[in-house]
């Protein structure tokens, strides 16, 4: 199969869908490996390292769309990418399709078959590409937090783990997931004060027997989300239902009676954010103010610490990105239930119900499309 990895063009976005080592395992099984120039130079990977792996190095995206089958990026295609899609093409990337109507659109009308790292599952019913992800953004989004929190930031003047003779800062996590727990993890570390909300009480006694008296956990009601928010220097919003928009659990009431200065780092904003006042920021503008309340809303937060980043992702995707190589990604997905469920559009069909329900599209089953039709191959120069 030939691959295309084009560099990534959105704001600030320095990962790459494929390191050096991932072309080199793709390459010694007989497949072609297309790189942009640069395409991650930003993090150390020298297009001679891309070389010596077996790479091709092309002059731009362009050019790697034409001479590709399967795309491998990192973040949703940008609307100068989506116009290079063709029927033919196979694009593996984060998608995060639900709350992105103009995405949505493009890649329908482009009649590629788009498979998003975030809805592939495994057998314990986990996301595990989005999980390396989640953890980086888990982590970050204490440090952007407290970061945040300085006054010459527009924050209240608080230090997170305060010092003796002054009590540190609030944090409430909302939802104990990966991005929840890493976050907890890091504000413990800093020395806040963590609560943790989730409404699935496994999940709360996991965290209370890891950590014990050094948090507090709550199961989620409105009353319960609602005491916490109002009360904090800093809420993480870690919410997320697979594949759908993230429910918006914080209120702008809630929001206008935080006290001044305080901050929200909304983890879910890819999936449109869990709080009623947030939308995407990017890392040139990462916050604005509403009632008081800074807002960080980086859409792609883990972009900022590229280079980890990159390496955790690859970890995890080349193993499916061999299988839809070296099988074609339609038999790939036959023999993996849990790849087809990465299967958001194909061939002009919304595959995945989330999505489908969110954009206004007609839901289309993946196995009944997969086993109906065949994934055309592209035509290359």
């Amino acid at each position: 199969m030939k691959i295309g990895v084009p560099k990534e063009i959105k704001n600030h976005e320095y990962r790459v869908g494929m390191t050096p080592a991932a072309v080199h395992e793709l390459c010694g099984h007989g497949h072609s490996v297309y790189v942009q120039a640069n395409a991650g130079s930003a993090i150390g990977f020298s297009d001679e390292d891309y070389r010596k792996a077996g790479a091709e190095i092309l002059d731009d995206g362009p050019a790697v769309f034409a001479a590709a089958e399967m795309i491998v990026k990192v973040k949703e295609p940008q609307a100068d990418e989506r116009a290079l899609l063709t029927p033919g093409h196979i694009l593996f990337t984060y998608l995060h399709l639900a709350p992105d109507q103009a995405q949505t659109d493009d890649l329908v009308k482009s009649g590629a078959t788009c498979i998003a790292y975030e809805t592939v599952t495994d057998s314990h019913g986990r996301l595990p590409l989005l999980a390396p992800m989640s953890e980086v953004a888990g982590r970050m989004s204490i440090q952007a937090g407290a970061h945040c929190l300085e006054k010459s930031l527009g924050g209240r003047g608080v230090l997170l783990g305060g010092v003796p003779g002054v009590s540190p800062a609030r944090v409430t996590v909302i939802g104990g997931g990966v991005v929840g727990q890493n976050a907890v993890a890091m504000a413990i570390g800093l020395g806040a004060q963590v609560t943790v909300l989730d409404r699935n009480m496994d999940v709360l006694r996991s965290l209370d027997h890891l950590y014990g008296n050094r948090i507090s956990t709550l199961f989620s009601t409105a009353a319960t989300l609602d005491e916490a928010v109002t009360e904090s220097d800093l809420v993480i919003g870690g919410v997320l239902i697979p594949g759908a928009s993230a429910p918006k659990l914080v209120t702008r009431d809630m929001v206008g009676r935080m006290p001044e200065g305080s901050v929200i780092v909304d983890v879910a904003i890819d999936q449109g954010g869990c709080t009623e006042t947030s939308k995407p920021t990017t890392h040139d503008a990462p916050t604005y103010v509403v009632d008081g309340v800074v807002h960080y809303c980086v859409a792609n937060m883990p972009g900022a610490v590229a280079r980890t980043s990159t390496l955790a992702l690859n970890n995890v995707t080349l193993p499916f990105i061999a299988a839809l190589a070296n099988k074609g990604a339609g038999q790939a997905m036959k023999d993996d239930h849990h790849l087809r469920n990465g299967l958001n559009v194909y061939q002009g069909k919304v595959t995945f119900r989330e999505v489908a329900e969110a954009t206004g599209y007609e839901f289309s089953d993946p196995e009944a499309c997969l086993a109906t039709n065949s994934i055309k191959n592209k035509e290359t120069p």
